[in-house]
């Protein structure tokens, strides 16, 4: 691919977790990928306690390919998926009828209850292809998630859509907006939290609101410790 001038790139990731591993647990990663419509790649991760074996994350992801030139999506060429047959397999980290295909609508000034300006990516937040790594997103989506969110629940799954690369001299905005009150239903009083949130985000452009990234996410409440 790289006589081609063709990278892969990532178009859409989605998370399940299970449970948070704690300082002291060793844990291991199973990753492997398989075709994915006639163009891309799937490529799915497990995440395993080391000593019991069970699953606390799953994960899989859409790839494909883009070249580096142009900066244009392009066909994966025949060679490539002749050599990485022999090492596909037609297992899912996330059941076909878990996996979130569901449309995730676009954030706007009116609908997003929180909005935080003035990102920038740096430098080491480059990967080899010098575009933003996909991993950088995720802390960006976060800056405009309420603080009270962020202290008393934790992420059990997140579902990421990537809509175009940014670059180094890009400055950013974060919006997000739940899909509910964050405290409160129609049985208890309005200071009571929620146990299960869901929130929407957008990561843009900040001078031409051109849209990075659309994500989903959905929140459980942290258990009390004795």
């Amino acid at each position: 691919m790289s006589l081609r001038k063709l990278i892969w790139v990532v178009t859409r990731i989605q998370v399940q977790v299970h449970r948070y591993s704690k300082w002291g647990d060793e844990i291991e990663v199973d990753t492997w990928f398989d075709v994915a419509g006639k163009n891309g790649m799937r490529r799915d991760w497990l995440v395993r306690d080391h000593n019991t074996k069970e699953i606390i994350a799953r994960a899989t992801s859409i790839w494909v390919v883009m070249n580096k030139e142009t900066r244009r999506l392009s066909k994966l060429p025949d060679e490539v998926k002749q050599e990485g047959l022999p090492f596909n397999f037609s297992r899912r980290a996330i059941a076909i009828e878990e996996t979130d295909t569901e449309k995730i609508e676009k954030l706007t000034d009116d609908t997003a209850d929180g909005i935080r300006s003035g990102m920038a990516p740096r430098w080491n937040d480059m990967d080899a292809n010098l575009h933003v790594n996909n991993v950088k997103y995720i802390g960006w989506m976060l800056e405009s998630v309420p603080k009270e969110v962020l202290k008393e629940y934790n992420m059990s799954s997140m579902t990421l859509e990537y809509r175009r690369e940014c670059t180094e001299s890009d400055l950013l905005e974060s919006m997000t907006s739940p899909a509910e009150k964050v405290t409160g239903d129609t049985n208890t009083s309005s200071s009571i939290p929620k146990s299960n949130l869901q929130y929407s985000h957008l990561l843009r452009l900040q001078d031409n609101k051109g849209e990075i990234l659309r994500a989903r996410t959905q929140w459980h409440l942290k258990q009390k410790r004795n």
